[in-house]
């Protein structure tokens, strides 16, 4: 990940505000809107992909190669309270590998690798848990544990979802926090969700992304801090609504919470890693959701798809680093051909989308 920016902001006072009673880059195929947090289709087999679906991807070429070679990498000790672990995204490979090829080895070391994860959380903190749960989760959905340590890992999730860590849970910081700390553990959150089959909590995880995406009506809960990069500092919101600029410049698509790390508004705008790990998390959150039958990727204007759009057009940012898997999501189901490097890197959550994604479109 490239250095973040000015710590400045970081010392910022948090704030917490009531609930109120043009461009270079690619341009998506038009979809419908939706005008609320419901889902609108049946849900898809699987989390993240489904072993029927991979078994029409290709077994050869750089992005197969990539992670064939990951998957064939010793899985190394599982660590959740380690923030930079990359542990959760090796099992991930292995279980990909799994249901494309049937080859058993990658199925075990999953299966121990997710039970030697069971615990190493403890004395860590929700960024740390929020990166690293989501993968083992997915990988395990992929691999179907064995019926007795599956009930241990149901147990293990549920009590992971509130579970205080250095005072926060995943769910609290969720519904708190509008910048990477909050869209990691939406992710996971989202992921434990879907599956233990709770669509109660699904259904929370979907309405705290649509309220982070825009719509206040939904959820308002957040602790913002510097406003500066906000369309409406009374209104903050996680992404910035359709329109939006501030002297003369756009800010449509930005992500006040994690660009304003970089700095109080100016322009140029600063190019701030932060923004690009913040996607990270919600990216994951899209993923399931629409899988789970939300209309997530025509939310709040195709808000996702604005956040990508202004980091290209405005920013003059592409992903690069641990952040090149993110633009094979976008150009997968908005049709758009942002700069998707083949291999691409892992990130901090999840990774492989060049091979899951990259070869297939799916356009909202």
């Amino acid at each position: 990940m490239r250095a973040s920016g000015s710590i400045l902001s970081c010392c910022a006072l948090l704030l917490v505000l009531p609930a109120p009673a043009g461009e270079k880059p690619s341009t998506p195929k038009a979809g419908r809107g939706a005008t609320n947090g419901s889902r609108t289709s049946e849900a898809k087999k699987g989390i993240w992909t489904s072993r029927e679906e991979l078994a029409k991807l290709p077994v050869s070429g750089p992005a197969w190669e990539s992670l064939k070679a990951a998957a064939d990498e010793p899985g190394g000790t599982p660590n959740l309270r380690d923030r930079n672990d990359q542990v959760d995204v090796r099992v991930m490979a292995k279980a990909l590998v799994y249901a494309r090829t049937g080859e058993s080895r990658y199925r075990d070391e999953v299966i121990s690798l997710c039970r030697e994860a069971m615990g190493t959380e403890k004395g860590g903190n929700c960024l740390a848990l929020g990166r690293n749960l989501a993968a083992f989760v997915i990988a395990a959905d992929l691999v179907q544990l064995p019926a007795d340590q599956d009930q241990l890992f149901r147990k293990w999730l549920r009590e992971k979802l509130a579970e205080p860590h250095e005072g926060r849970s995943l769910r609290s910081t969720h519904e708190s926090r509008p910048n990477n700390w909050g869209t990691h553990a939406g992710g996971s959150r989202a992921v434990i969700a879907r599956y233990l089959g709770d669509e109660q909590e699904l259904e929370r995880v979907a309405t705290v992304f649509k309220g982070w995406l825009g719509d206040r009506g939904a959820h308002s809960g957040f602790r913002f801090a510097d406003l500066s990069w906000q369309h409406d500092p009374a209104r903050p919101v996680g992404v910035n609504p359709r329109g939006s600029t501030r002297d003369g410049h756009s800010i449509d698509g930005v992500l006040p919470d994690d660009q304003r790390r970089g700095g109080h508004f100016g322009w140029p705008p600063p190019k701030e890693n932060y923004v690009y790990e913040s996607l990270q998390g919600a990216l994951l959150q899209a993923v399931v959701l629409h899988r789970a039958g939300y209309d997530v990727w025509n939310w709040e204007d195709k808000a996702l798809l604005r956040a990508f759009q202004w980091l290209h057009g405005e920013a003059r940012f592409p992903a690069a680093g641990d952040d090149t898997w993110q633009p094979h999501i976008i150009n997968h189901f908005y049709g758009t051909d942002f700069p998707a490097p083949v291999p691409a890197r892992p990130g901090k959550n999840v990774g492989w989308t060049d091979w899951t994604f990259g070869a297939r479109s799916e356009n909202p």
